[in-house]
């Protein structure tokens, strides 16, 4: 599967972890990892709420599907 998103780049940028977003989100740290090894996808409400906690652009949480 191709990795969709950016979730665990993007938690060390702003030198957060997997397990403080599960804290924010109320989700169980699991789910977050998944989550963060692309073996799952957050749904769009959620992507949005990640996007704010980080204070980011829900872009920046996503890979462009554009070849380099």
């Amino acid at each position: 599967m191709e990795d969709l998103n950016r979730l665990k780049i993007v938690l060390v940028e702003h030198k957060r972890t997997s397990r403080w977003l599960a804290a924010e989100l109320g989700k169980n740290p699991s789910t977050i990892s998944k989550w963060c090894t692309n073996v799952s996808q957050p749904d769009l409400q959620t992507l949005n709420r990640i996007a704010e906690l980080l204070d980011v652009d829900i872009k920046e949480l996503i890979n462009s599907n554009k070849s380099q």
